[in-house]
């Protein structure tokens, strides 16, 4: 189930030494769509008992970015588990969506605040991961 398409110009800042965006800056901009999709929901994602974290990241770097772009990052649900949540994402070219910048997955997982382990998911988060209405 796809989650948000979000645009992100790039910035001379996101450039490194060799005159391309920086590996780690994929990152950044992955969190960023992620960013916006939780503020896009409808109730609380976080709390004072349950908040996300980031528990791996896989990023496949299919090709270099070069300045000037704008990337389209689509996230798309791979997998909703008890207390986390398996995001895919693709990065690619806004003005060409053949141009595949990377692609993989993020695996977050709600956690108490205060003792580190893991909790259940939000409902809001899960309601939203599948599409289907959560009882209360």
């Amino acid at each position: 189930m796809q989650l948000i398409d979000v645009r992100i110009p790039l910035r001379w800042r996101d450039l490194d030494a060799y005159d391309h965006v920086n590996n780690g800056q994929f990152l950044t901009f992955i969190e960023e769509a992620r960013i916006q999709w939780f503020a896009s929901l409808d109730g609380s994602w976080r709390s004072a008992v349950a908040e996300p974290v980031l528990a791996a990241a896989n990023v496949n770097f299919r090709r270099s970015i070069g300045y000037p772009a704008v990337l389209r990052v689509l996230l798309t649900c791979a997998r909703v588990g008890t207390t986390s949540l398996t995001v895919d994402h693709r990065m690619i070219d806004a003005e060409d969506e053949d141009i595949l910048y990377s692609d993989g997955h993020s695996v977050i997982v709600w956690v108490s605040p205060v003792t580190g382990r893991p909790v259940r998911l939000p409902d809001v988060v899960r309601q939203a991961a599948t599409g289907a209405n959560v009882p209360t």
